[in-house]
């Protein structure tokens, strides 16, 4: 059985399901495994838009071979060069040799090093046009979304957006490929994690991309992970729209870094004084436990974080150290700011917070209780003004 599907007149997706990798470029997990996206145009021409991981690259090519029955690929487009998307390029480069790789001047010195790759390229630049026959493939530079070369492809005739990693989902695609044909009930915390820990860094080009594609009929988004968008494009447009701007509801994030409970008995606390202020919306995290990635996640999608961790060797402790490099390297904007901590003898955490603090620039509440040991009454009562001091700021 090929795994293909025509999802248009002379427009097919074809695809693979990975249920056996566990961590998505080698670091984000996937629970609920990965979808990746090829599609095909079969006009007078015939285009492949982006390929698939090498893994699925066999069943992934005897899918091309089954749709084209016998015809030759003239043009392979690359939008992206990240391998997960171009990990096939070499097989069908070798299955039709006379095909000719679209790119544009940032994808060809990625292609020769990744695959060694430097002949039948055909640069494109911002707005020229390959016509097919019926189907006309348009190009629009998106850079840093999320890599410098990444383009998209658009097909006026119809209104489809080959988009990239744009508008992506971990997940696999169980049964159907559109939006209206899986469960996105299931998927959506898939697509705002994918979102916040693999576009989230880049707010602004998104913002930009946004802009320059706003003006385009959509009638379906194509991307490269993920279902296909044809019914709740609106609804992923303004998702994206909300998140790269930073926009957040009300609520609050709390992680905490605790050896032996002292500091997580503090995070209780200040949840419990956060409720009894009006905020309903919390989120608890043990750094030591959560990946961060779903951390990231909650914090893209509430106002206010708090981070408290126990002091170790000196220092703060290392998972709440590898959290706080990972929002720093994210650049995440706009939010409110409670710390705190907990030591023994010579302390560290609190000051490595107080530290992140000042280079992260959030709206911080000035509150920053440190228990000596265990947490005691008037520690306890610092809590309840750090809690205040957020939920003040949510309001």
């Amino acid at each position: 059985m090929h795994n293909y599907r025509q999802i248009a007149e002379k427009v097919y997706w074809v695809g693979a399901n990975d249920r056996k990798t566990h961590l998505f470029e080698n670091y984000w997990p996937l629970p609920k495994g990965v979808a990746y996206n090829s599609y095909v145009v079969v006009d007078e021409k015939v285009a492949i838009i982006d390929t698939v991981e090498k893994n699925s690259m066999d069943d992934y090519v005897a899918s091309i071979e089954a749709i084209l029955d016998g015809r030759e690929a003239d043009y392979l487009i690359v939008n992206h060069m990240e391998p997960d998307h171009s990990g096939s390029i070499k097989a069908l480069v070798e299955k039709y040799p006379n095909m000719k790789i679209v790119g544009n001047i940032k994808t060809f010195p990625m292609l020769k090093r990744f695959y060694q790759i430097h002949d039948n390229l055909l640069e494109v630049k911002e707005g020229d046009q390959i016509n097919l026959g019926d189907n006309k493939l348009n190009f629009y530079m998106v850079p840093m979304l999320h890599w410098p070369e990444t383009m998209v492809t658009y097909e006026s005739t119809k209104g489809i957006l080959f988009s990239a990693d744009a508008f992506g989902s971990f997940g696999t695609l169980d049964g159907g490929i559109f939006d209206d044909e899986v469960d996105l009930e299931y998927l959506e915390d898939e697509i705002s994690r994918y979102y916040s820990n693999i576009v989230g860094k880049y707010g602004s080009p998104t913002q930009k991309a946004l802009a320059k594609l706003g003006g385009l009929e959509l009638n379906m988004i194509c991307a490269t992970h993920g279902p296909i968008w044809r019914t709740n494009i609106a609804d992923i447009i303004a998702k994206y729209d909300k998140w790269s701007k930073y926009e957040t509801d009300k609520g609050c994030v709390i992680v905490y870094s605790s050896m032996y409970g002292n500091t997580e008995k503090m995070a209780d606390n200040i949840a419990h004084e956060l409720m009894k202020n009006g905020v309903k919306k919390i989120r608890i995290h043990d750094a030591s436990k959560t990946h961060p990635s779903y951390i990231i996640n909650d914090i893209f999608k509430f106002k206010a974080v708090v981070l408290g961790s126990c002091a170790y060797n000196g220092g703060i402790f290392p998972t709440m150290e590898t959290l706080i490099n990972e929002i720093e390297h994210m650049g995440i904007k706009n939010h409110v700011l409670g710390i705190f901590g907990s030591k023994s003898w010579g302390g560290g955490g609190l000051r490595r917070l107080q530290e992140f603090s000042k280079k992260i620039k959030w709206d911080l509440v000035e509150t920053e209780p440190e228990a000596l040991c265990s947490p005691d009454e008037k520690d306890y009562c610092l809590c309840a003004n750090l809690a205040k001091g957020i939920a003040e700021k949510l309001n």
